[in-house]
């Protein structure tokens, strides 16, 4: 690896990803061992460099040489493209790098909602602005594949329910517009922040549905797994609305949902059959 001299990369030390990624670059050498810096804990002349307020949104990397920051994509292309100039090349052909750069904005401004952080509270946190049009991104995102993935095991679970996305479609919607309606006056300016963190929840439950897709078991079994799954969902669920200093009562309204469209599928399964 050909090591990027005299640049400083300042990353969200509060956010997991970044911590790995940053740190992968210092580790295989394409960064300098202090060629990292983190965000709350930034150093004077580095302070005084950056775009505080562009570096919370989009990651900064300080040239030392020249006293120039590059921000976001642009920042980890140019770490990249120093070892890998080809690479670099074909990342900005521009439908690509229109691509990369819209793919780095979805992640970066949901980041706290993919993984929260308990020390978000204050002004010197890397907190990335609020964009509603990448949260309304992230939650039809998780609601398409949620609802795919969804149609998908309900049919192994030996309850008489067919592959039927629309089916899962309107739950993963209702979920949301439950929440909303029920909440909304609880949750005030925290709603985006919840909705986000929610669909992360479902996000984690999907995936882990996933290896079962491909394995042939009894339905009881599934059945089984699929209770861990949702055990897993509400531990997961309460930790984050902790995290978000909230009570139980989205826990308890997001389960209420759950059992009451659990209940309406058995129900309108007995009477097909019936």
């Amino acid at each position: 690896m050909k090591t990027l001299q005299n640049h400083t990369l300042i990353y969200d030390n509060e956010c997991p990803m970044c911590n790995i990624y940053s740190k992968g670059f210092t580790k295989c050498g394409m960064l300098d061992e202090n060629g990292r810096e983190a965000f709350t804990e930034l150093s004077l002349k580095n302070k005084n460099l950056i775009d505080f307020k562009r570096a919370k949104n989009e990651i900064a990397l300080v040239d030392h040489n020249k006293n120039e920051v590059v921000y976001g994509l642009d920042s980890l292309l140019l770490i990249i493209g120093n070892s890998f100039p080809v690479l670099e090349k074909i990342a900005r052909i521009k439908p690509l790098y229109w691509f990369f750069k819209k793919l780095y904005s979805f992640v970066s401004y949901n980041r706290k909602q993919i993984i929260p952080s308990k020390k978000d509270d204050s002004d010197q946190s890397c907190i990335p602005d609020f964009n509603l049009k990448y949260r309304i991104a992230y939650i039809t995102f998780v609601i398409f594949f949620s609802a795919y993935i969804l149609s998908l095991f309900t049919a192994k679970l030996g309850l008489n329910l067919e592959h039927h996305f629309l089916r899962e479609f309107i739950v993963c919607l209702g979920q949301i517009a439950w929440q909303t309606v029920f909440l909304k006056a609880y949750l005030k300016e925290k709603l985006w922040n919840y909705l986000g963190n929610m669909m992360t929840v479902s996000m984690i439950g999907t995936l882990l549905l996933i290896p079962i897709l491909f394995i042939s078991l009894n339905p009881t079994f599934n059945v089984i797994y699929f209770g861990i799954v949702v055990s897993i969902m509400f531990l997961e669920h309460l930790r984050r609305c902790k995290i978000l200093k909230l009570n139980y009562l989205p826990t308890i309204s997001w389960m209420i949902f759950r059992m009451t469209v659990l209940v309406i599928l058995i129900w309108i399964n007995f009477l097909r059959f019936k």
